[in-house]
């Protein structure tokens, strides 16, 4: 988050409260020669490869202008399969003049992101190449500047198959599967103008420097106070020796100063740079919190002759953290990880990444409002406006540097620990980072210490654990998990990196509402089946949480948040897993999130959703599904009771079938301390009118050519009740200074029907190969007629840059129309190309959730009893295997029916009522099993096929020998046969059945034992 009240005068504190700031900037509360400025507005750009274009004297009148960020294939979200995206070369222009009393003494350009390579000129000057495409990157122009008017060209090419121009290497995350190519300068520009001796930006491959450092230690959460450190990296560039005193100063978010920090002097050799330090105890403090998203100003200023010479801003949070015993905690509170895995393009329709701050801000508080307190990007790093928005929003995440989905060597691998390293540096003051991942699949663990020593040099006292996808056993990684399947640990972290993975539109809301979409589980779900199978993934995560045992889960992400246009599956060309569509409009997963979802780790306030809707047409009957924390739940139909509902999977309760009556359907849970929660659904009348619910900024709909306004258009009854079972086709007209940029929705504007023959999809290497039948549909993008799906619908409008009215109106046929009219707000000047107006410095820290609360987030449930001593049929030399908490590890009989037991023995008896057992080839393979405890049996059956761990309940018997025998030969049959990334091979080699072959096998990955709580441990 950033502000920037710019001063030249002496050093001031303001007594208003602290608008917010980026981690480099030029301080809006301590006056110093430094500026920052905004350089968004008004570039040039044209699509091609223009010769002479980098001349300052080029004539580029002819050229289209526009706001940054801007993608030239923007119009392209969503309307086209990631494959079929436009690429090229696109030239940027644009002319600034310094201001004059700003001196000249360094200059520095910023570039938060260009997509994929830019190679920039100053004055016909190369200043910089960057290629990654993926970060921030700098330039010192100091030298290419001129008296008067300075033209910056900025030639990018987005190609899929760039190379390095220095190696001739390709880059392993500018991938057509997974890293969507919206091309162009995508991301923000600065520009920063510092005396000759200051603090150095965070941008390391191009400018060689590392910035400032904020962070705290020695926390003491009951007294609320830590011990914070402010550390910033000096360069010296006067051709004198220069002598400056060090000093930080901490603001609240009110602005008050509530903490200062003497670092001392130091005298700085021409040339030199060093790094300066300041610490404190401060007491009081607000600890940055999952839905609390408290930062402070840590001013950091250099005093020369008892004026500051330079003052830099590092808006930031503190918190703890510990990684250990298998739990994440924070803020000494563990917490279990349940939120997203989201593509980090977080984009939007016919926009793609090209958004002002507020709507990152929007869609990420909303993955809190559903209970999210982990998003996990994917395979490149998140923009800088997104790690800063999810501060803001109190939103953990997990930040990747840069890759597909395979550990790579050579060339290829020193790129990936160079955009590590870079992301590192560039992101390290942003306390929502609580993770740094290495790679979305296991990297070898020579790799995985190179990675781990990149965070130990350049962010050592962060409290980020660092590691990757899977690393089930390695020794260096610092959490783990795998992508769907159920890990439990006692040892680091191990948390589900992109479970529940099926698709479904947010218009197929059930198999009675019109379009009478049939539950398909292959990608292609209706609402309600779609929200039911969010239950029953989460369970997997869920039943083994923290307090179930020694092992436990630290949980999962959901893949994804938003509806994305990188790597879809099922009928369209984009992906349907989100739970909210494109547009953020929520869908059923969303409200069983926020239920199941509300606590750290054991729900903390009493929830119930009714799935679906109770608008139909007289004579329907269908099932219903209610989602509720509660120990049981009751129905009624207009205050008749249907009985209580059936419970699966801990939160959902169903109903197989309930005749359809016009009236309420209320569902009221029963919670455990006597509490009560309910929901109720209601039959709407016929639809009458159109309503238009607008939503801007906090300061407006700014008329800056980049901000954007939302509306929302609904169909309503007569009583003004959103009708769910509309899905009228919506005219828009559009007046003012804005531009139209439309929504998003199932079909094709030309009103083509769909084909009822599945299309193949192009098989592109590491892309999902599934058909689909609205493979060439454009879903509307850009019409100024689309429909509501489920009775709403949203589009986008972006901002001009001239005051006026805009006013949107809506018709349809038969209802209603409506008119909205919409204030607009001027931008800030602009003088000489440079702008001091920054949209993230409206942007307030929201406080949602409160504090972190005192207290335990989860109750212990049950006790683990460890045995002494196992012994098995065969293979004995393996048989420790079970219990040594390295699921990558196994034992196996030798495949005779005699042999194919395995016994646990303990010291003293003990009393077991459960046992978990990971069983070779868990996904495809049910195991006849008997189990003794002193002989006597306490449990037979067949386990059932599942992601993981197999769940065996018993009476509470007391002994101590259990022994677990095979009753027959096992069959492959795999349960689970649609997820097509673990599919086959692959699949085989993940589960173990392709190492152990089914029949007379007993094959047990990690065997845990489980009493009940007061049983006394041997």
């Amino acid at each position: 988050m950033r502000v920037h009240a710019l001063t030249t005068a002496a050093a001031i504190a303001i007594a208003a409260p602290a608008a917010p700031a980026a981690a480099h900037d030029a301080s809006s509360v301590v006056a110093s020669p430094r500026r920052t400025f905004n350089l968004n507005p008004a570039w040039r750009t044209i699509v091609g490869d223009v010769r002479g274009a980098e001349r300052p004297d080029f004539d580029d009148r002819g050229w289209q202008t526009v706001t940054l960020p801007n993608a030239f294939n923007e119009k392209e979200a969503f309307a086209r399969d990631i494959k079929d995206l436009s690429t090229g070369i696109i030239w940027y222009r644009k002319t600034i003049t310094l201001p004059k009393d700003a001196g000249t003494a360094k200059a520095f350009l910023e570039f938060e992101g260009v997509r994929q390579a830019a190679e920039v000129w100053v004055n016909g000057q190369s200043v910089v190449l960057s290629e990654r495409g993926a970060m921030a990157f700098g330039a010192d122009i100091t030298a290419a500047l001129k008296p008067g008017g300075n033209v910056i060209a900025v030639r990018v090419d987005n190609d899929w198959g760039y190379k390095e121009r220095a190696t001739g290497s390709t880059f392993q995350w500018n991938d057509r599967n997974f890293n969507v190519n919206y091309g162009g300068i995508t991301r923000n520009v600065r520009l920063h103008l510092t005396a000759p001796t200051y603090q150095t930006l965070p941008l390391v491959s191009d400018l060689g420097t590392t910035g400032p450092y904020v962070w705290a230690d020695a926390f003491d959460h009951v007294g609320n106070a830590a011990t914070i450190h402010a550390e910033t990296q000096v360069r010296n560039e006067d051709a004198r020796a220069k002598t400056v005193a060090y000093r930080a100063e901490i603001r609240d978010r009110d602005g008050r100063v509530v903490g200062r920090l003497d670092g001392g002097s130091a005298t700085l050799a021409p040339g030199e740079t060093r790094t300066l330090t300041a610490q404190g105890r401060l007491s009081g403090l607000h600890f940055w919190s999952w839905g609390y998203g408290y930062l402070y100003r840590v001013t950091t200023s250099l005093i020369a002759d008892g004026r500051p010479i330079d003052a830099v801003d590092t808006l930031t949070g503190f918190r703890s953290t510990r990684f250990a015993d298998g739990m994440i905690r924070l803020n000494g509170r563990v917490m279990q990880v349940h939120g997203y895995a989201q593509r980090t393009s977080n984009e939007w329709p016919a926009v793609g990444v090209s958004i002002p701050p507020w709507i990152s801000d929007f869609s990420n508080a909303l993955m809190v409002g559903s209970g999210g307190n982990m998003v996990r990007w994917m395979h490149i790093t998140p923009s800088k406006q997104d790690v800063e928005s999810a501060d803001r929003v109190g939103l953990p995440q997990a930040m990747p540097a840069g890759d597909a989905e395979r550990d790579v060597e050579g060339r290829r691998w020193d790129q990936r620990k160079e955009q590590m390293r870079d992301a590192i540096v560039y992101n390290r003051n942003n306390p929502s980072i609580l993770f740094y991942e290495s790679g979305n699949e296991s990297i070898s663990e020579a790799h995985m210490a190179e990675m781990k020593a990149i965070r130990d040099r350049y962010d050592p006292h962060g409290g980020r654990a660092i590691g990757s996808r899977e690393m089930l056993d390695s020794k260096v990684a610092e959490y783990g998990g795998e992508m769907l399947y159920i890990n439990k640990s006692a040892h680091i972290p191990m948390w589900a990196m992109e479970y529940s993975r099926d698709e479904g539109a947010r218009l197929y809301q059930d198999e009675q509402t019109p379009p009478f979409h049939k539950d398909a589980p292959d990608y292609n779900r209706n609402q309600d089946s779609h929200g039911i199978e969010d239950v029953r993934r989460w369970y997997d995560y869920y039943r083994i949480r923290p307090g179930t045992g020694r092992r436990v889960s630290s949980g999962g992400v959901n893949i994804i948040w938003s509806d994305s246009n990188t790597h879809y599956r099922g009928d369209n060309n984009y992906r349907r897993s989100g739970e909210v569509d494109a547009v953020r409009l929520p869908k059923e997963g969303f409200y069983a999130h926020r239920v199941m979802w509300n606590g750290w780790v054991d729900p903390e306030t009493p929830a119930t959703h009714i799935i679906g809707h109770w608008t139909y047409p007289p004579g329907t009957a269908k099932p219903v599904s209610v989602v509720s924390n509660g120990d049981a739940v009751e129905l009624f139909l207009n205050g008749r009771s249907l009985g209580r509902g059936q419970r699966s999977s801990g939160f959902l309760f169903t109903w197989p079938d309930v005749s359809w009556q016009a009236g309420t359907l209320r569902a009221v849970a029963t919670h455990a301390d006597g509490r009560t929660s309910a929901d109720s659904v209601e039959t709407t009348g016929a639809p009458v009118a159109l309503r238009l619910v607008p939503h801007v900024s906090p300061r407006g709909f700014v008329m800056d050519g980049a901000d954007i306004a939302l509306v929302d258009v609904e169909v309503v009854d007569a009583r003004g009740r959103r009708v769910p079972t509309a899905n009228d086709r919506i005219a828009f007209t559009l007046d003012g200074p804005a531009e139209w940029r439309g929504g998003i929705a199932q079909g094709d504007s030309s009103g083509t029907p769909r084909s009822a023959v599945a299309v193949q999809a192009e098989a592109v290497p590491g892309t999902t190969p599934t058909a689909g039948t609205a493979r060439t549909e454009d879903n509307y993008i850009l019409s100024r007629t689309l429909p509501v799906e489920a009775g709403i619908n949203r589009v986008l409008l972006r901002a001009g840059m001239t005051r006026g009215t805009v006013r949107v109106t809506a018709t349809a046929q038969g209802l209603k129309p409506a008119t909205l009219t919409i204030p607009t707000v001027a931008a800030g000047p602009t003088s000489g190309g440079l702008s001091r107006d920054f949209a993230e410095a409206a942007q307030p820290g929201l406080l949602t959730r409160g504090p972190t609360p005192p207290g335990p987030s989860y109750r212990v449930t049950r006790s683990t009893l460890r045995p002494t001593r196992i012994v098995a049929g065969s293979a004995q030399a393996d048989a420790d295997r079970t219990v040594d908490d390295n699921e990558l590890s196994r034992w196996a009989s030798d495949g005779k029916p005699d042999t194919a037991w395995i016994e646990y023995r303990f010291d003293t008896p003990v009393t077991l009522n459960a046992i978990e057992l990971k069983l070779v080839g868990w996904r495809q393979r049910g195991y006849p099993l008997r189990i003794t405890l002193d002989g006597r049996p306490v449990w037979q059956g067949t386990t059932e096929r599942q992601l993981g761990y197999a769940a065996i309940d018993f009476a509470a018997a007391t002994g101590r020998v259990l022994r677990i025998t095979q009753t027959a030969p096992t069959q492959d049959r795999d349960a689970f046969g649609k997820i097509v990334e673990v599919s086959n091979a692959r699949q085989a080699g993940d589960t173990g059945a392709d190492a152990v072959a089914a029949g007379w096998r007993l094959g047990i990955v990690e065997a845990d034992f489980h009493g009940p709580v007061e049983t006394t441990r041997p």
